[in-house]
């Protein structure tokens, strides 16, 4: 039986082989990427430019990319050094893949947000993150 052995080792040893490149590639395309924006107003006591920029981000929910949309204020925790709590509004958004945060970029309602909401934020920050 060492001929049968054998074969059923080679046999098994060649399928998985041709599988794990598949296997990657697929894991590769399914990695979901974390989009998160952090605003800073230029007037941040403005509880009127606040709800502006809430409105115009609340637009960007259309975006059919978009997997999952949370937007949030400071959380009010207890202060510690590896906080910042500094920023007005966050934005966190997540896509599919690379691809759907892409399609966001490039959206007519994205470019229209950025081009009607920048004047209102002095500073914004992105952190992009892929599933590992």
């Amino acid at each position: 039986m060492p001929t049968r052995r054998k074969f059923l080792t080679s046999v098994s040893a060649l399928t998985l082989g041709a599988s794990i490149p598949a296997l990657s590639e697929n894991q590769k395309e399914k990695r979901l990427l974390v989009h998160h924006v952090f605003f800073w107003l230029k007037n941040p006591g403005s509880k009127e430019d606040l709800g502006k920029l809430i409105e115009g981000v609340s637009s960007l929910k259309k975006i059919e990319s978009l997997r999952m949309v949370k937007i949030g204020l400071p959380a009010g925790t207890t202060k510690r050094d590896v906080i910042d709590d500094s920023y007005s509004l966050s934005l966190l958004t997540i896509f599919d893949d690379v691809n759907g945060h892409d399609t966001y970029q490039d959206h007519p309602i994205h470019t229209k947000f950025v081009e009607t909401y920048s004047p209102l934020w002095s500073k914004v920050v992105v952190y992009d993150s892929m599933d590992i």
